[in-house]
């Protein structure tokens, strides 16, 4: 039902709008005193909560109702208890946690822009110096990988999933922009005879380097840093994965990236983009269509981009047999290009 047809206009839309900084300043106040992660810890009166949190009584009553107001904690008697939606995410003792997206999703980079969106609209690109978020040697990317990793970790084992489908063996994989390295480190998992070249900046691949060490496949994984569009691939690859990348650029910077991969893959092989797709109508599904405003805040020229534009960037590129794959429980879909 359209919000038009819902009964008599209200104001309350639009309220809640211009009021949203407070949840997200609430949520981030709660994680970084550690709010979250005291209660997982038993400890639910205001009092015991303050002295845990280093905090005033009054600051964590007033915190801590309005995080029950906005539903991830319950109140009773005074006392404040998890809700299984904040048990399950939020406090750090779950193996499902996302706190620590806060720390990226927070950042200044990310946040600054959107101060003056107007002026963005207005021109079309980033507030941000240079190339935005993708500007060279971006620390933020960093974070990303030190602080994005739980929030990826389950769409990890099914794009391995899907990029594996038809392909066993002695597997060479380049991961393009590895971040975190989770997405090439599950299908080393899951082919334990596949080798990866993950490819990024110096200081992301040591958090990938990590991430691969603990996960048993630090033998089979080596790094390649510098830009992707300027450094060499060599190859030949089996799989080229490209994990929430193509979205950083406009579509002319795409294709001559695609080109680029698929001159370093072997005939047969697969290149496998992670991207926000949303439907051609661009308002639906709503995160995958929303994550256009991000773009349009952080980047030079960057897009969510529907499946027929995707799908036109890679025939323009030379791949055959194009095809999307929505990844299950996730707003992402893969979509995979494959060579002659």
């Amino acid at each position: 039902m359209n919000r038009e047809d819902a009964g008599p206009p209200s104001p309350a839309l639009v309220f809640d709008l211009l009021l949203a900084y407070e949840r997200t300043a609430a949520l981030r106040a709660a994680i970084d005193l550690g709010v979250f992660e005291a209660i997982g810890q038993g400890i639910h009166d205001r009092k015991a909560l303050a002295q845990r949190c280093s905090a005033s009584e009054r600051g964590i009553r007033i915190l801590c109702d309005y995080l029950t107001i906005q539903g991830l904690l319950v109140k009773e008697d005074g006392s404040y208890r998890h809700t299984a939606m904040s048990a399950a995410f939020l406090d750090p003792q779950s193996p499902s946690c996302v706190a620590s997206i806060s720390r990226f999703l927070g950042n200044p980079a990310m946040t600054k822009p959107f101060e003056d969106l107007a002026t963005i609209v207005r021109t079309g690109r980033t507030t941000l110096p240079g190339d935005g978020s993708v500007e060279a040697e971006n620390p933020v990317w960093v974070d990303f990988a030190h602080s994005m990793a739980p929030m990826m970790a389950p769409m990890a084992g099914p794009l391995g999933g899907i990029v594996l489908e038809g392909m066993t063996g002695q597997l060479r994989v380049l991961d393009i922009a590895a971040g975190h390295g989770l997405f090439g480190i599950a299908v080393a998992r899951q082919d334990p005879q596949a080798r990866i070249v993950a490819q990024d900046w110096s200081g992301v691949l040591e958090v990938a380097k990590a991430n691969a060490q603990k996960a048993g496949v630090g033998d089979r994984y080596e790094t390649l840093p510098g830009s992707a569009f300027d450094v060499e691939y060599g190859g030949p690859y089996d799989i080229a994965l490209l994990t929430n990348f193509l979205h950083h650029f406009d579509p002319p910077t795409c294709v001559a990236l695609l080109r680029k991969v698929r001159a370093a893959l072997k005939p047969g092989g697969k290149a496998a983009a992670l991207e926000f797709v949303p439907n051609e109508d661009r308002i639906s599904p709503p995160m995958a269509a929303a994550f256009s405003l991000a773009m349009l805040a952080t980047t030079a020229a960057g897009d969510a981009y529907t499946f027929s534009e995707l799908e036109a960037m890679y025939r323009e590129a030379g791949y055959l047999n194009i095809a999307a794959h929505p990844v299950p429980g996730g707003p992402h879909t893969v979509v995979i290009g494959h060579t002659a």
